[in-house]
């Protein structure tokens, strides 16, 4: 079959779930796909006040959006959050896990609530809801699963025993569910960014900003929108022969 080719990213008809999609990359990428053509739900543990700022954009391009206020690390809640999704929408195509904690700390000093709760969040969080939607993409034959991993989850971080462990997990989970899934035409790929200058980063102080960009081979930060291009990229059909690849996005950081 010869292939339509297009400079635009297209995404008409299809559904997206982003979970953490209020603030910063998720928000970013909650946006984009809109602009795509996507409807899109937001998950997050934030009050619904606080999303609609964004729910606003993305109904001004004209898609649907809402948001759902859930615990990603509850297995039930997000097994209801998909639910509640395909019924808002009538279907879901598109999963992007994105939402996630810091409890920073070195590894003698870490407590075990500190590693307990990034795990909980910034893994478990993401299997609860692979979990909840694989079942539906396995029956429909399609689907994406986007996982916003990190660079330090490939090389850890000092101070971040907890977060880099996760995000290491994040890796494998993402390698393993694109070979469990794949056979019915759905791909399951995450993305490692470097650091990107979200409103988080831009209260940090300037030596943390000297210190990233000293290591950053193009000189400058990551914006969330450097993310959400790749994740629009990757829901798409123009990434159909795309499936376990963990691909960084960090300026050269990792090199």
């Amino acid at each position: 079959m010869e292939l339509q080719h297009s400079v635009s990213i297209n995404l008409s008809g299809r559904s997206a779930l982003v979970t953490g999609g209020i603030s910063g990359i998720g928000a970013a990428i909650a946006l984009e796909l809109a602009r795509c053509g996507a409807n899109v739900a937001i998950i997050d543990l934030k009050q619904e006040s606080e999303a609609d700022v964004i729910l606003r954009k993305i109904k001004d391009l004209g898609r649907k959006a809402f948001f759902v206020r859930a615990d990603i690390s509850d297995f039930a809640a997000a097994a209801e959050a998909v639910a509640v999704v395909i019924t808002e929408f009538g279907r879901l195509d598109i999963l992007v896990n994105n939402a996630g904690i810091n409890r920073d700390g070195v590894v003698w000093k870490m407590t075990e609530d500190q590693w307990d709760d990034v795990i909980r969040v910034n893994l478990k969080g993401y299997f609860n809801f692979t979990r909840a939607v694989a079942p539906i993409f396995r029956e429909q034959k399609s689907g994406r699963i986007v996982n916003i991993t990190s660079i330090n989850g490939i090389r850890g971080k000092f101070g971040q025993a907890n977060y880099s462990a996760a995000k290491a997990g994040i890796i494998g989970l993402t390698k393993t569910v694109a070979k469990e899934l794949g056979k019915y035409n759905v791909n399951v790929n995450a993305i490692a960014p470097g650091l990107i200058e979200t409103e988080m980063m831009k209260t940090a102080g300037d030596d943390v900003r000297a210190a990233a960009l000293e290591e950053i081979v193009l000189k400058r930060l990551g914006q969330p929108e450097d993310i959400a291009n790749l994740a629009a990229f990757l829901c798409s059909d123009l990434s159909r022969h795309i499936t376990g690849e963990i691909i960084k996005v960090d300026g050269g950081q990792y090199i």
